[in-house]
């Protein structure tokens, strides 16, 4: 009997995120803008000049109050599930943090470009690149994957970029870019059926049945 691997990757991202907010939590406000550029959150002006470009990977995991956190926590764990059961571990993994420096890159040129010196932190970009990469596999699978289909996903994808838009102080230019890069990482890294591949699956080779 086929037993669905639990999601490891998913659950100790959670984990990190939250562990990171409250330690954050204890030392000064988390909704603090300043607070946060000083514990890694992005900084254009920082990571073009003073070459800190470590902010494009630790702003991954710091959040602008709880309720930016728990938003975060949620989607993550609803696509994080799904997603890392179908490409195993490490191929989850690239494909988070993949798509979360892209969207940060993403953000970084465009911000920079309009001379805008925001502060920005959250794992959105990440989270859209899992948004991104399960609608591939969802394509990929025929447009159906357990209760997911490609039209759910699509709906999703246009709900989430036009709540993003509409609304003030939410980095879109993260979303999009992680949102892309998660659909093309999966391209490259999915294989439907590959032996070690989706984690859901039991591959027999010829060799072992002889």
């Amino acid at each position: 009997m086929k037993q669905r691997p639990e999601a490891v990757c998913t659950i100790a991202l959670i984990a990190v995120n939250v562990a990171v907010f409250f330690i954050l939590s204890l030392f000064g406000d988390t909704e603090d803008a300043v607070f946060m550029m000083r514990h890694g959150a992005m900084y254009g002006y920082l990571v073009t000049h003073d070459h800190e470009f470590y902010r494009l990977f630790t702003c991954l995991f710091l959040h602008f109050g709880i309720e930016h956190l728990l938003n975060n926590m949620v989607i993550l764990g609803a696509l994080g599930w799904h997603l890392e059961q179908q490409t195993g571990r490490i191929r989850f993994l690239l494909i988070y943090f993949g798509s979360g420096l892209s969207g940060n890159i993403v953000s970084l040129i465009f911000h920079g470009a309009a001379q805008d010196h925001t502060v920005s932190a959250g794992a959105s970009g990440a989270i859209f690149g899992l948004m991104g990469a399960l609608l591939w596999v969802v394509i990929a699978n025929h447009g159906r994957l357990g209760r997911l289909s490609g039209r759910g996903m699509l709906v999703m994808v246009a709900l989430s970029l036009y709540f993003g838009l509409s609304s003030s102080g939410v980095d879109n230019y993260a979303h999009i870019g992680g949102l892309i890069s998660g659909f093309l990482l999966a391209l490259l890294l999915y294989r439907k059926g590959r032996c070690g591949g989706a984690g859901q699956e039991t591959c027999i080779r010829p060799e072992d049945i002889r």
